[in-house]
């Protein structure tokens, strides 16, 4: 097995760490990296932005980012929970801290009253996380957003 994955707020202290992580080679055009990320979170305090590194044991190995409670009828994201970005650094992938972090940010919603389930958008191709997110559990809707692959996990 390895190390704990935990989801950790983004400090002063981890910054530096959480911006130098990349994915692999390959796969930039299927992920934004964190520094987009957190300026989009910036830009849009509208979509609840729930920016979190991804820890195993005391090292960031991942960034991912929840809308975590959209006001209904928001044009930019339609869900009220989306699971907005996901990257493990290349370095890491493939050891199971994908899936415990989703464990966890899943967790993280059920902790509060109002999540029923979890939506997430894809860029289908070679190398995709389609399939990654389909093992999961999440099922596709057949929706497209933006030119992503609308999926859903119930919660």
């Amino acid at each position: 097995m390895f190390e704990p994955v935990t989801l950790r707020a983004i400090t002063d202290l981890n910054r530096p760490a959480v911006l130098d992580l990349r994915v692999a080679a390959g796969q930039e055009s299927f992920v934004d990296g964190v520094v987009r990320s957190l300026r989009d979170a910036a830009e849009h305090p509208e979509l609840a932005p729930w920016p979190r590194a991804v820890y195993a044991g005391e090292r960031p190995v991942g960034f991912m980012m929840l809308a975590d409670g959209v006001a209904e009828g928001n044009p930019d994201v339609p869900w009220p929970f989306y699971l907005w970005r996901m990257l493990i650094d290349g370095r890491f992938q493939g050891r199971g801290y994908g899936r415990a972090a989703l464990d966890a940010a899943v967790a993280h919603l059920r902790s509060g009253p109002d999540a029923r389930e979890l939506v997430t958008s894809v860029v289908p191709g070679e190398g995709s996380p389609l399939g990654f997110y389909l093992r999961y559990g999440f099922a596709e809707t057949g929706e497209m957003f933006d030119h992503e692959r609308v999926l859903r996990l119930a919660l």
